[in-house]
Order: structure tokens, then sequence, then C-alpha cells
């Protein structure tokens, strides 16, 4: 009987190149490149531009006490529906207007959330929130 003559191995990389390519093209696809912003807590600040409101939106203020001022008049105390019936009587019965925010900086996180509930109870849902845009950093 005559020996075999062994065959020398053979590997094909192709399969293995495409599995990374796919695993890579995978991993691309899926990644999402986003950049986490900092928020900072004493100036409310952004980086957009402003917008340009409408002549008549109502604006309720929030002093860094608590107070509330709806269109430059104070609100007599500072309960959800003394506020909103303030809001109500500036919008003139108006539902569609737009709603401004204006909290200060130092004002509690409570006094601007019941503000917001305020809009919300009173039918607004054109609510924005004033903010200063951000001093550029480095200059």
């Amino acid at each position: 009987m005559r020996p075999r003559r062994r065959e020398d191995p053979d590997v094909n990389l192709t399969p293995l190149i495409d599995v990374v390519f796919l695993l890579l093209i995978f991993f691309m696809v899926s990644t999402t490149f986003t950049r986490e912003t900092e928020l900072k807590v004493q100036l409310p600040e952004a980086g957009g531009e402003p917008v340009e409101q409408p002549p008549r939106a109502v604006e309720v203020t929030v002093s860094a006490d608590g107070r509330y001022f709806v269109d430059g008049r104070a609100v007599l105390n500072r309960r959800v529906e003394t506020l909103r019936r303030a809001i109500e009587k500036a919008a003139g019965g108006r539902r569609d207007v737009p709603l401004v925010i204006r909290a200060d900086a130092r004002a509690q996180h409570q006094a601007v959330v019941r503000a917001m509930d305020a809009a919300g109870r009173a039918g607004f849902t054109r609510l924005s929130i004033a903010t200063v845009r951000a001093a550029e950093e480095g200059g």
C-alpha cells in the first residue's frame, strides 16, 4: 500500500474578514454619538439662538424668594389655584397664547414646578422657560 500524501492545511481568511466587517458595520450603525451637555445650576443659560416671541404672550415671573408675578402684577399668594386664575385672567380666556416662565436662577425648583402646574391646569400647551445666553468660555 502506498502512503498517502498529506496536503498542507489551507486556512481561508475571507469568511473571517467578512464577519469582522459585518461586526464593525453593526457597531457603527448602532452606536449613537451624542455629546452630553453640562447643566449649570447657578445661572440659567442656553446656547441656542433667541426665539422671537409673538407680541402677546402671558409672562409669569418667579422671584428668588418664590413670589409670582403675572404680566408684572403680583399674585396674592403662592397657591396653585390663585396663580391659575391670575394666568387665565391675563390671557383673557384664550388658551392658544404662549406662556413664558421667567424664573430667577436662585428660585426654588418647587416654585417653578408650581408655575408650570398652574399653566397646565389652566389649559396652556405653549409653554416656554426664558433663559439668558451663556457667556462664551475663555473670553
